[in-house]
């Protein structure tokens, strides 16, 4: 616990040039009292570390100081490859690779075994994701207005935006922003972006929230359902909503109860069971897609395509 919090200390001194005993103390949950014993043993350790009292005070750690990499174990360097090459999986430079090649240069004794963890964050349109990713990149470090076509459910439509933060969650991609015509901060999905394109038309940085993308916030439920399934689905249910989502009734079936936030998302989650499931509630589900069954049953008729 202790090396950890006194590596955690170390990190920071070496990202911030001054920070208070208090802020520490803060940081890490201890007092302030430890966080000056954990600073004199980072001296003594041969550190170089500068405190100074009264206004303006703080510590500092000296300039033109480098970390020994060796602070690091074998196992922190395999976990910093590990995320470099899902970075590189989505990259459309060679930045990752170069960097990963810096790091393991000269360390084949230091940085041992075989790769044990493989992240890929690409995805089905990889060829068009890891140019988007670029041009976002860039527009987010020169703070300049992204512009792109977008395709929603609500319809298409341009879109400027002033970029904050690319965000990858639910197994996508995301960029998070300033929409400049609904004027409000947006989160939009890289794979329904078109043309997107870094203008030269710079911008000044809101105090952007960082996105609150927990599910309570993105989908708050609302829609309470209740429905049957076949056995033959468990292994589905389970993989998209866990083990404890359905009871098994005495025949065998399996009683789901969720609760959605999007009726369309719903309904069509719910088709893609075909047969092998039955909504019990909300009655407007069973509605909506007994009337689709119709629908499709007029256009799959048999008599139509005999003519």
């Amino acid at each position: 616990m202790k090396t950890d919090r006194l590596i955690g200390i170390l990190s920071i001194l070496l990202q911030e040039e001054k920070i208070t005993a208090p802020e520490l103390a803060e940081r890490f949950a201890v007092s302030r009292r430890t966080i000056n014993r954990d600073v004199e043993d980072l001296c003594k350790a041969g550190i170089p570390i500068r405190t100074a009292q009264g206004s303006g005070g703080g510590i500092s750690i000296m300039d033109g100081y480098r970390m020994d990499r060796t602070i690091l174990t074998s196992r922190d360097m395999q976990m910093i490859l590990a995320g470099l090459r899902s970075l590189d999986s989505v990259s459309g430079s060679r930045y990752y690779s170069q960097l990963m090649e810096k790091l393991q240069s000269g360390s084949s004794a230091y940085i041992g075994g075989s790769d044990s963890i493989l992240i890929d964050l690409s995805s089905w349109n990889k060829s068009s994701l890891a140019p988007k990713i670029e041009v976002i990149q860039s527009a987010i470090e020169n703070k300049n207005l992204l512009e792109f076509r977008y395709y929603a459910p609500s319809g298409e439509s341009s879109r400027t935006i002033e970029p904050y933060y690319l965000v990858f969650k639910w197994s996508n991609w995301y960029v998070w922003g300033w929409c400049t015509s609904r004027k409000d901060f947006r989160l939009f999905k890289l794979n329904r972006m078109d043309g997107a394109a870094e203008t030269n038309c710079g911008f000044t940085c809101r105090n952007a929230p960082v996105p609150d993308l927990s599910n309570e916030k993105v989908f708050p439920g609302g829609i309470k359902v209740k429905a049957l399934f076949t056995p033959d689905m468990k292994w589905r249910l389970i993989e998209e909503y866990g083990l404890h989502c359905f009871t098994e009734t005495d025949d065998g079936r399996l009683l789901f109860t969720a609760d959605f936030t999007d009726m369309d998302n719903l309904v069509s989650w719910l088709l893609t069971f075909g047969a092998k499931a039955e909504v019990l509630e909300p009655a407007e589900v069973r509605n909506r897609i007994r009337r689709m069954a119709e629908a499709l049953a007029k256009i799959y008729d048999k008599t139509k395509g005999d003519n």
